[in-house]
């Protein structure tokens, strides 16, 4: 039996969201859409059984993959999202061969992804609970579970039937995140994966903007206080909110930047539509790459502390080369070193605090100014979404020439041209590559200095949500929903 054969008969035993007989209605598709919602939330607010506290040290992961450590999301859709990494990069690696345009090979591989996603489910929730990750109490002190050791900033504990519980729950949430992706691509705006993405991101927005109001050395508290200086310092309590409108606004104007081409029809004569193509071309992908690659350098940077090993690799370097790489604090996070260089800036929070700690701050060890560290930063960014981009523009046919004979294959042409696919190739790629490469330098450039002005839910999640928001703008556009509900236009701005 090939893999594909197993995979079937594994994902017949599984249960499955039926495709609609009828497509749903306008109101029909709202009431799911709301649905999945309510339960996503709910789950992004329900804390693991076993779960002692929660570890806010990933927020680029947890941007990208809607979870929150420590509850029944704390994957989130992660297993979903690399599961389908994977299998596209295997597919335009030529490892799988499928043919996305053929219906059986497309069910093959939406099988695949599901089993693969729900094998990543189990292997994430192992791996947030055996790093600790997520603070275990044992509850089955019954069974012989305690406290043993203490180590690199967490408690490492003997509560083997609490872990497993604790892996359990943070399984199943993904797999239940999993179905409602399902539900939602099927029965209601959009895709699940997107939605709980611009969902996660807004959360975080609005209860950033509640805690600058009305939290600790918030408006409200700083204004209560009176003084000269109140007025100055309520503007700085509120600057991440301004910096995220700003982020907002640059991010909108740069989605609607357009090269149009002139094309026509074979065959109905007068007819000339424009091909748009965007200025991010690529879209988000290569920031989400680039961002999720050094997410793994800041890990594998923190697997320096010597606490990890049995003999602690600071004791047997002998030339100064382990710090050199990556320093790690007392608390298990990376703090300075060439890997550090390459990592996002956590200031801490306040306006004022974040931009000292940029301007004043030091490395402990080789004393490199953090503004040094936050340039490094927005360069490596850069460079790693252009490597990505250029990368994902060749796996996903959206290269000159696939795009050329995507447009020969539907009778299309540039006017003024012969019908030739490679003059045809010559003339997209005028065009094409030059987007790739500004699209995708310039998508690392604005999400690295959105992430240094501290703007609520990371630039990053700022730039995924305005992408993900304008293409259900589209969708609901193309469905007639704004003409049947009328208050919808006004919620979504347009």
């Amino acid at each position: 039996m090939d893999i594909f054969g197993l995979v079937h008969s594994i994902a017949s035993h599984l249960p499955e969201i039926k495709a609609p007989v009828a497509p749903p209605s306008a109101k029909e598709r709202l009431i799911w859409t709301g649905v999945a919602l309510v339960l996503f939330f709910m789950m992004y607010n329900t804390t693991c059984f076993g779960v002692v506290h929660s570890q806010g040290t990933f927020d680029f992961l947890q941007t990208i993959t809607a979870s929150k450590i420590g509850s029944l999301l704390t994957a989130g859709i992660g297993p979903i999202v690399f599961a389908s990494i994977f299998l596209q990069l295997f597919n335009g690696a030529g490892l799988l061969s499928l043919n996305m345009k053929d219906k059986e090979d497309k069910k093959k591989f939406l099988e695949t992804q599901k089993v693969l996603a729900i094998v990543l489910a189990l292997v994430e929730g192992i791996i947030f609970v055996v790093t600790l990750k997520v603070g275990i109490t044992p509850i089955f002190t019954n069974l012989g579970e305690g406290m043993v050791a203490t180590v690199a900033g967490g408690q490492a504990v003997n509560a083997p039937y609490t872990m497993v519980l604790v892996i359990l729950q943070i399984a199943f949430g993904s797999i239940i995140i999993l179905y409602l992706d399902e539900i939602v691509t099927k029965y209601g705006i959009g895709s699940g994966i997107s939605l709980f993405i611009a969902a996660g991101v807004s959360f975080s927005i609005v209860t950033g903007v509640t805690a600058l109001i009305f939290g600790s050395g918030g408006i409200v508290s700083v204004m209560s206080e009176g003084g000269a200086e109140a007025l100055p310092n309520a503007l700085l309590a509120i600057a991440p909110f301004i910096f995220t409108i700003i982020v907002f606004f640059v991010v909108v104007y740069a989605e609607g930047i357009k090269v149009e081409i002139p094309i026509a029809f074979e065959r109905v004569r007068g007819l000339v539509p424009k091909l748009p193509l965007k200025y991010f071309y690529v879209s988000n992908i290569p920031v989400i790459f680039a961002s999720a690659l050094i997410l793994n350098i800041q890990l594998f940077g923190t697997a320096l502390q010597g606490n990890y090993f049995t003999i602690p690799l600071t004791d047997i370097d002998i030339t100064g080369i382990v710090h050199a790489i990556g320093y790690v604090d007392s608390q298990g996070q990376l703090r300075d070193g060439l890997l550090y260089l390459m990592t996002p800036i956590y200031a801490g929070s306040g306006t004022l605090a974040h931009w000292e700690f940029l301007i004043n701050a030091q490395t402990p060890i080789y004393h490199i100014p953090e503004w040094v560290h936050a340039i490094m930063y927005v360069l490596t960014l850069s460079v790693l979404s252009l490597l990505f981009g250029l990368f994902w523009v060749e796996t996903a046919n959206m290269d000159a020439k696939s795009v050329a004979n995507q447009l020969m294959g539907s009778g299309l042409q540039i006017p003024g041209f012969r019908r030739d696919p490679r003059m045809l190739e010559t003339i997209l790629n005028k065009h094409i590559l030059p987007l790739t490469v500004l699209g995708s330098i310039s998508v690392g450039l604005l999400a690295g200095i959105a992430d240094l002005t501290g703007a609520l839910g990371t630039g990053t999640g700022i730039l995924l949500s305005v992408g993900i928001l304008y293409k259900m703008y589209e969708q609901m556009e193309q469905q007639q929903m704004f003409e049947l509900y009328p208050a919808l236009k006004g919620l979504t701005g347009g």
